[in-house]
């Protein structure tokens, strides 16, 4: 695995590095936790990668394509909110797929 990538597999985190790993990003890591289990897992990477491939044609950009994926863009708006999740409703990455 890539330096400074945090995987996230069926609610397990993965890294190579755990140095830059910080309440925010666990906090992250989280956001995706709760998104996968409202979606029963296998759901949430398909739908993933669909969408990233979308955000790839779109973009024409790896980065800019990860960026705009709803449920990272949910993940990364809220990260720093360490009360997010308690308060967070089922299915919110929705509203950040047409969102600009």
């Amino acid at each position: 695995m890539p330096k400074g990538i945090c995987l996230n597999l069926f609610g397990t985190f993965w890294t190579r590095d755990r140095s830059w790993i910080n309440k925010y990003v666990i906090n992250h890591e989280r956001i995706h936790t709760a998104q996968q289990r409202e979606l029963i897992f296998i759901p949430f990477y398909l739908l993933y990668i669909i969408e990233w491939l979308i955000r790839l044609c779109q973009f024409r950009n790896w980065d800019k394509a990860y960026y705009n994926i709803s449920f990272e863009r949910e993940a990364y708006e809220h990260g720093k909110d360490m009360t997010y999740l308690s308060r967070r409703k089922h299915y919110s990455w929705i509203k950040y797929l047409t969102r600009s």
